[in-house]
């Protein structure tokens, strides 16, 4: 079985508009904390701390994703999609289907958590 590149990237373009999309969103939240006392409680302003603390760590993980994006992106250009970065034996199409941006097959992504 052969790996459909025009939909992996089709895929891989559409998760990146989306990761934008919602980085847009979320701005707002990740913005300064106004900690003017007279016109919040304290654990109004401690909400909000955690608020803007919860939505910046979801700022990073969007980036680490479009990373991983760009990385597939650029593996789509030079023909190396699809293969493991590890130790160069095709991924599992099933793999790609769940995570187009994957970059290591099954045993060498098992390998690196341990």
């Amino acid at each position: 079985m052969t790996i459909d590149i025009d939909a992996a990237k089709t895929r891989l373009v559409d998760r990146m508009q989306e990761i934008k999309r919602l980085s847009e969103i979320s701005e707002d939240s990740r913005s300064t904390v106004d900690l003017d006392q007279q016109s919040v409680g304290r654990l109004s302003r401690m909400d909000s701390l955690q608020m803007q603390a919860m939505a910046q760590a979801s700022e990073r993980s969007r980036n680490l994703e479009l990373q991983r994006i760009d990385a597939a992106l650029a593996r789509i250009a030079t023909g190396d999609y699809g293969y493991c970065q590890e130790c160069g034996e095709e991924i599992a199409h099933k793999r790609l289907e769940i995570d187009p941006s994957a970059s290591l097959c099954i045993h060498c992504a098992g390998a690196k958590e341990n």
